[in-house]
């Protein structure tokens, strides 16, 4: 591709899709045209790139004439009805929901841990789930250093996962609860304000829900690793921004906490906050906004053999969606 691509963002006002726009002009990424689209209902509405106002348009299956790259963000029923459409016109489908992760002709990418799998796409390359993203970029660097055997996780998922809405149910149950009004709900099952709810996704036959699943299927394709196992509980928590996991990871060979801090440091894309005695760790409030994630109150694990204990944040709607995707589309152009 000598010119610079033309690019499309699908689901252009959902809270992705509004962070790959801003993604796109913050990492200066060569873009010639850039057509967003939404539903009908989004027609019309003005979205700033790079200084200029652009109408976003009605996704049909049309939308893709000319268009060399399309970042999806519109939840898995659209990208299965369109993503196959923008293929036949020639486009290159980045994908962030769960439609096609884990489909064999699909590479699942992460660019700092699997870039080269992004060669091997027929169209369509897949974005990781936000939590198993976040996570994986601590957990990955361990592997290559101990090769990983299992987790045992817990994640503390902020509702700007479920999207804008969730983000304004917070705020307005924030704003019942210290009038003193009944709490209204929409959005989750039970008020999320002052509450947590360990319930992300829906349920299995086995107790588990989709999302807690989703960080063994998906880790496993992400680090060639099949063999690798992860026990998890998703809980959804009153936090507007960023994603939180506690990791107790097993380990082939034996750990030292010298040689873990040694292969975070230098990993890409993640920065090591870890000094307990002077209260600094990961905070979902500090990497909010921020491209890397952050890894922190590492220690051996007293109840695994070759285990290390670890915490992980990362922003979702970037690190786990938007940043993801749009360093996925700079891979393509390599």
């Amino acid at each position: 591709m000598n010119r610079k691509p033309n690019v499309a963002v699908v689901g252009a006002t959902g809270a992705v899709g509004v962070e790959m726009i801003e993604t796109l002009e913050k990492r200066n990424f060569p873009v010639g045209t850039l057509t967003l689209l939404a539903s009908a209902r989004s027609v019309g509405k003005k979205m700033k790139f790079r200084g200029t106002e652009i109408a976003v348009q009605e996704l049909t299956a049309d939308s893709f004439k000319g268009i060399d790259i399309a970042l999806f963000s519109a939840g898995g029923g659209i990208s299965r009805e369109f993503a196959p459409a923008a293929v036949r016109a020639g486009c290159v489908v980045v994908d962030n929901s769960s439609a096609f992760r884990m489909d064999d002709t699909v590479p699942l990418v992460v660019p700092e841990i699997n870039p080269e799998d992004v060669k091997k796409h027929q169209g369509i390359i897949a974005n990781p789930n936000c939590t198993t993203a976040i996570t994986l970029m601590a957990l990955y660097p361990l592997h290559q250093a101990f090769q990983v055997k299992r987790i045992f996780a817990s994640s503390y998922q902020a509702v700007s996962g479920t999207g804008a809405k969730a983000i304004e149910e917070l705020q307005r149950q924030v704003g019942e609860i210290t009038a003193g009004r009944p709490v209204t709900k929409e959005v989750y099952p039970h008020q999320i304000a002052f509450n947590v709810l360990p319930h992300v996704d829906s349920f299995l036959d086995t107790g588990y829900t989709k999302e807690e699943m989703k960080m063994q299927n998906e880790g496993r394709k992400i680090m060639h690793h099949p063999g690798f196992l992860a026990s998890v509980t998703c809980v959804r928590v009153p936090v507007y921004r960023a994603h939180s996991i506690a990791v107790s990871a097993e380990f082939v060979k034996p750990v030292t906490l010298e040689a873990a801090r040694a292969a975070l440091a230098a990993a890409p894309g993640l920065d090591v906050v870890d000094a307990p005695e002077k209260k600094e760790y990961p905070l979902p409030l500090n990497v909010s906004g921020r491209y890397n994630c952050q890894v922190g109150r590492l220690r051996l694990d007293c109840a695994l053999e070759n285990g290390l204990c670890f915490w992980v944040a990362g922003d979702q709607l970037l690190k786990g969606a938007a940043l993801n995707a749009v360093q996925i589309a700079e891979e393509l152009l390599k």
